[in-house]
């Protein structure tokens, strides 16, 4: 799907790397990668290797020290990473960011994320749900669950004895993850 979406917007794929396969980069601008928390640095590492910028999407890795490293040895980005690319997504971690900071303030209410996944899902919290935690900033409950092929539901609710407050994002497809990192690959060339 990303391959497709790059094609739509007029980019062209000059390598497409499968395990197992050479690693060369040689003519490529951007490097896309969405594989496994074993092989995610590695591959990060050897497309750096040959001077290619990266976005990636992997979860359920460290992420962060290659972040930090990559501001310490570049005068460029060379890394984009999230735990979600999609842009509704992103859109609703502004809406949590936001949310969560209007309820510093109102102590009442006790802040849930429940998460719904395919059940081919490998990490559990997925990473989306971490990242909403992060920002909610305190202990948050996280429930993870694995069905059927759901493409990924994040609901976070704020609940009190007086009411409840919730926000939702439910992906339809694998679509909008796809278009999120074209986007981010785009802004790194």
């Amino acid at each position: 799907m990303i391959e497709e979406i790059a094609l739509s917007r007029g980019h062209e794929i000059v390598a497409r790397i499968d395990v197992g396969a050479a690693f060369d980069l040689k003519d490529a601008e951007v490097a896309i990668e969405f594989t496994t928390p074993t092989t995610a640095k590695d591959n990060i590492l050897r497309a750096w290797a040959q001077n290619v910028p990266v976005v990636c999407g992997t979860t359920g890795w460290d992420a962060d020290s290659l972040m930090e490293e990559d501001k310490r040895l570049h005068n460029k980005p060379m890394l984009i990473w999230k735990s979600n690319f999609s842009v509704g997504v992103n859109i609703f971690f502004d809406l949590n960011k936001a949310l969560a900071s209007a309820m510093k303030a109102q102590p009442q209410y006790t802040p849930s994320i429940t998460e719904t996944h395919h059940i081919h899902k490998l990490d559990k919290p997925s990473g989306t749900a971490k990242t909403l935690a992060e920002q909610i900033g305190t202990d948050v409950a996280i429930e993870s669950i694995r069905e059927g092929e759901v493409p990924g539901t994040h609901v976070v609710t704020w609940d009190s004895e007086e009411d409840t407050i919730i926000i939702t994002h439910i992906a339809k497809g694998r679509r909008g993850f796809a278009l999120g990192a074209v986007l981010a690959a785009e802004s790194l060339v």
